[in-house]
């Protein structure tokens, strides 16, 4: 399970394993508490209740001293743009769960026009797996979500325009330059015996002495089952035979039984049964001693038997022939070795052609997986249309691209493309890709403690947390906007209220007076 919910922690238990996880490893030590100023990411536009959650956490649980909050994406803005901070920009940030369109104006988040589309790198893996599960159906089991995580890391690239690139695709010249094959784990063993006729005979030696073992042990069972339902039904007979025939009688309806003549036919025959096992046995006995050789045994003659083996052990072999004819060894035969009809290893590839550019196709084209969103070109042009045309002109100059789907091939091309159909003729912008967009957002947190770490700004102490309570944040240039819970106030009451509540408590002293 993951503590998360669309980048927002729900599970506050999950979520103290994390911390313990990555104190251990940073080698803080979370005995006692953990004596280090933490500054943390968040969502934007973060639930307040998250927010009081985490912070209830460090200051109870850690004893922290104090604790920042900030949004991913904007630190990897200050961290690419610090040269020039404070700046106007369009931030596109898309991860593992969402993407947001964030609009910042001189270097502060405007919160109130920032959106959301719920899909991101886990979507497009998710969609890449249902493709190649129906395109390889006889490698259902191996095409798993990691598989596909890594195909879209190394395969995978975004098309300038997607259209013409999937006209490019139907070329079959394009197709065997531009198709990735991908290696499945396979094995390479043959399907013919690699095992001599020596170790064959061996192994049907100890399958037939194992068996022998197992019916012995099964006959033992069944003879000390019977001998104590005949020792019962012997009890029952000596009751008749003392007298007591009420009793008597009790044990023949216990045991489903009618008579004395029908007890005394089964004591015969339950007799004769025991005996028999008995014989058995110990025949069984006697052959397992013997050297199971690797051929069927054949039925002595009786005129080769002389006078040491007589008929009755002639027909004691025969008995144990049906038992052991299952396990009897065949004349051995040459086996051929197997070739295979076709290569193996070719079988167990996948080719990777226009899946390519479809899978991450899902954030521009949300309903190609049947998403009722509007994709990254869409929002951005929502969001710019709640701008005047300056404002427009100002964050266009500085498109900012981060987040892990950010190192697709072709992103920036793709959002060039999509400003030059949506901005007016002859309109400038820029679009500016992070340097490191998976690992920018740490850069950015660490430039920023290194230059507020004796200030106040940004900073949440544990006083503050006690008198504002766990939802409180002090905004800084990374962070989200803090909007306070604001509990509906009390309406005052009205002039009339005011007379009618007094007419009623007259007429109440009145009623009261009268009685």
């Amino acid at each position: 399970r993951s503590p998360f919910d669309r980048d927002v922690p729900v599970q506050l238990e999950l979520q103290e394993l994390l911390f313990d996880h990555v104190f251990q490893r940073l080698g803080v030590s979370s005995q006692g508490c953990v004596d280090h100023p933490i500054i943390l990411t968040e969502a934007v536009c973060n639930p307040l209740y998250s927010r009081q959650m985490i912070s209830e956490l460090l200051f109870e649980c850690y004893q922290v001293p104090k604790v920042s909050y900030g949004v991913d994406s904007l630190y990897s803005f200050y961290h690419n743009k610090r040269q020039s901070w404070p700046c106007s920009g369009l931030i596109i940030s898309s991860g593992y769960q969402c993407t947001h369109v964030l609009p910042v104006l001189e270097g502060r988040l405007d919160a109130k026009n920032c959106k959301r589309i719920n899909l991101g790198g886990c979507q497009a893996a998710v969609y890449l797996q249902r493709l190649l599960q129906l395109k390889y159906p006889g490698h259902f089991a191996a095409i798993t979500l990691s598989r596909m995580e890594e195909i879209l890391h190394e395969h995978s690239y975004i098309g300038e325009d997607y259209i013409e690139e999937l006209q490019k695709w139907r070329s079959p010249e394009y197709y065997e330059n531009n198709v990735h094959k991908m290696q499945l784990p396979f094995s390479n063993k043959l399907l013919g015996s690699t095992l001599t006729s020596e170790e064959k005979q061996e192994r049907r030696q100890q399958q037939l002495r194992r068996l022998q073992e197992l019916n012995a042990r099964r006959r033992e069972e069944k003879l000390q089952l019977d001998q104590e339902r005949l020792d019962r039904l012997l009890y029952v007979q000596e009751l008749l035979e003392d007298g007591q025939v009420d009793q008597f009688h009790k044990a023949l309806v216990e045991l489903n039984m009618d008579s004395a003549e029908e007890l005394q036919s089964y004591i015969n025959k339950l007799s004769l049964t025991i005996e028999q096992t008995k014989q058995k046995i110990l025949q069984a006995e006697v052959s397992i001693e013997v050297d199971v050789v690797d051929s069927k045994p054949e039925t002595p003659e009786l005129d080769a038997l002389g006078s040491e083996q007589s008929l009755e052990d002639v027909d004691s072999i025969n008995e144990f022939e049906p038992l052991f004819a299952e396990e009897q060894p065949e004349v051995e035969k040459p086996v051929a070795a197997v070739q295979p009809v076709f290569n193996l290893a070719e079988y167990h590839q996948l080719f990777l052609g226009t899946e390519r550019i479809r899978a991450p196709e899902i954030v521009f084209q949300p309903s190609l997986i049947g998403e009722e969103q509007a994709g990254i070109a869409e929002t951005m042009q929502y969001v710019l249309d709640r701008y005047s045309k300056e404002q427009q002109n100002v964050l266009v100059q500085n498109v900012f691209l981060t987040g892990g789907n950010a190192m697709y091939p072709g992103l920036k091309a793709r959002i060039q493309k999509e400003l030059l159909e949506m901005r007016p003729f002859q309109s400038s912008f820029q679009v500016h890709l992070a340097s490191s967009p998976i690992l920018d957002a740490w850069y950015g947190a660490r430039d920023w403690a290194l230059e507020y770490m004796n200030r106040e700004e940004g900073w949440i102490t544990r006083k503050d947390y006690e008198e504002k309570g766990g939802e409180y944040l002090k905004e800084h240039c990374a962070s989200n906007v803090y909007v306070p819970i604001r509990l509906p106030k009390q309406a005052p009451r009205t002039t009339e209220a005011l007379a009618s509540s007094k007419v009623l408590a007259a007429s109440v002293s009145n009623s009261s007076d009268q009685v």
